[in-house]
């Protein structure tokens, strides 16, 4: 069975992707990528828009990164243009934050059935990621979902869940057991620390480090489930945004270097995937 391991970054995380400001065009953005060694970069639909994916296209292709697209659809049928242009880009699948937010979860399910027959009927396998002021806000409810459709696939990006939740820390038995049922429903993974009331922390901060640990734990856990029942390739996107997400001093400036970050959670997780006898 062969398993890899394919790291990506976010254009909407290059935009700045560091505390300088600067916004690189394309061209430089792409190079910085791959000669980073990473394998792919997501294009956000939420953050930019169609005409910034066929911008982005030639120059992600001719440095070899795969794109992944990430959809925002605001009606069911939205989802449909999206999926069409993700097939024609090569998005290994289409990474769902769904706007249609029924307050039941009976409404819930016939939106995310739609969604994934959708998907069937074109050609693109759909993920739906773990997110905040989406169809999947809430962990409850989403683990009801996951329970009434067992086909339904997860992206876990577990920060969002963090704040959400507003976790005490340390977490009690019965919430990490709620964290476990998201990653063994989910097929992809995002990197991003957060704590209860934050976001997106910097990660050599102190009083971070107990966050830190958290999530590379899990981290661990899911890529170790994933590689049970799973082949091919596994992907890992290190999502750190800018400026809200990025917290800044008085000064409007970045706390941190999110470039070097982002390279930091690539080195976790690689280290992680080599420790559980895996290839990159």
């Amino acid at each position: 069975m062969s398993q890899c391991l394919k790291t990506y970054t976010s254009l909407w995380a290059m935009q700045p992707h560091d505390q300088t400001g600067i916004k690189l065009p394309n061209d430089q953005v792409c190079e910085m990528v791959a000669n980073a060694g990473y394998d792919g970069m997501a294009i956000d639909l939420g953050a930019g828009d169609v005409t910034q994916a066929h911008e982005v296209r030639p120059h992600m292709e001719r440095h070899g990164l795969t794109p992944l697209i990430v959809a925002f659809p605001k009606t069911v049928e939205g989802l449909r243009e999206t999926l069409v242009m993700a097939k024609d880009f090569g998005s290994p699948f289409v990474d769902v934050i769904g706007q249609v937010m029924p307050l039941s979860v009976d409404g819930m399910i016939p939106v995310i059935r739609q969604w994934m027959d959708m998907a069937d009927q074109i050609g693109v396998p759909i993920q739906f990621e773990s997110h905040r002021n989406c169809i999947t806000n809430d962990l409850y409810s989403t683990l009801c979902l996951l329970d009434a459709i067992p086909e339904m696939r997860m992206c876990a990006d577990l920060s969002h869940y963090v704040v959400d939740r507003e976790f005490w820390f340390p977490m009690s038995d019965r919430d990490m057991g709620l964290i476990s049922r998201i990653l063994q429903r989910s097929d992809s993974f995002q990197g991003r620390v957060a704590s209860r009331q934050q976001i997106q922390l910097q990660l050599d901060f102190v009083q971070h480090q107990k966050w830190v640990e958290l999530f590379k734990g899990w981290w661990r856990e899911g890529l170790e489930d994933w590689r049970t029942r799973n082949e091919g390739d596994c992907i890992f996107l290190c999502e750190l945004g800018p400026p809200e997400y990025a917290m800044t001093g008085p000064d409007g400036r970045e706390m941190s270097n999110r470039w070097q970050e982002a390279l930091q959670i690539k080195s976790w997780v690689h280290q992680i995937w080599y420790d559980l006898g895996g290839d990159i």
